[in-house]
């Protein structure tokens, strides 16, 4: 229908175009309320929506670093799970070797054989540390970069180590000759110190290194808060003041509705001559 179809009399249109404008505001003020924002859109305030945009953005971004950094952590809990687990081992293997100096030929055999077994058990423990396809206990080459800010050029590198008996590793070789000789044994227990000394070492930079990301943790967590905070501190609406002022719209509205209909009695009066 076209603009000039319906004439209407200027009282009429005056009041019309007063209710369209209460209408309009009565939306504006509706959806303030049910989103909690003042600036929904661009149209609202562009500045202030795109700053807050760009916090929440950045806050977005943070948050992804902050659940890599969540599972370097567990990866490096892991790693130093594995060590104290082998230090607990290497611990038994030094007891039967020492045990193994006061004792016969024949219990030396049983105690090389028990000693080679846990051995064994350390390999194993080695190869089992891992999180998530990455084991910090499964040699040098074997790295974890862990990334901090959102473009990832703040970050940190935990390079692994090999913690089997290999000889590129703790260098713990099987009990010589079933430790006939003291000489076998006290070979065994020098090597047994060097690698407890290596794995003291190595859990003293896991620790750092774990450190370090639970620090970095916490303050990315500061920070998606802040970002998320001034974010909020622009847009959010006051919704005591858009109660109000949905009250008084309610009001305008019904205002408006009444004095329409009075604007419209003249017009109806010509109905009056038929």
């Amino acid at each position: 229908m076209a603009i000039n179809d319906i004439s209407l009399t200027a009282g009429m249109r005056s009041n019309l175009v007063s209710l369209q404008g209460t209408v309009d505001l009565l939306n504006r003020t509706q959806e303030r309320l049910a989103t909690g924002k003042r600036v929904n859109s661009p149209l609202d305030n562009a500045t202030n929506y795109f700053v807050a945009k760009s916090h929440m953005d950045r806050a977005a971004d943070l948050s992804v670093r902050k659940d890599g950094m969540g599972e370097a952590i567990q990866t490096v809990k892991a790693a130093n799970q594995g060590i104290t687990s082998i230090t607990d081992l290497i611990s038994s293997a030094k007891g039967l070797a020492q045990s193994a100096l006061s004792a016969g030929t024949a219990e030396r055999s049983t105690l090389a054989a028990q000693f080679n077994s846990i051995l064994d058990q350390i390999d194993s423990l080695a190869g089992d540390s891992g999180y998530k396809g990455t084991n910090l206990l499964g040699g040098t080459t074997v790295s974890l970069a862990v990334k901090f800010d959102e473009d990832g050029t703040s970050q940190l590198t935990i390079t692994g180590f090999d913690a089997s008996t290999s000889s590129a590793g703790l260098n713990i070789a099987d009990a010589a000759s079933n430790w006939a000789a003291d000489t076998n044994i006290n070979t065994a227990v020098t090597a047994l110190d060097s690698a407890l000394t290596t794995l003291r070492t190595q859990a003293k930079s896991l620790s750092s290194n774990l450190n370090i990301i639970t620090t970095r943790n916490s303050f990315t967590q500061g920070m998606i808060n802040v970002l998320s905070e001034g974010s909020t501190a622009l847009t959010a609406a006051d919704t005591n003041e858009e109660g109000a002022n949905m009250l008084m719209l309610q009001v305008r509205q019904s205002l408006g509705t009444t004095a329409l209909s009075l604007s419209a009695q003249a017009a109806q009066s010509v109905l009056r001559l038929f």
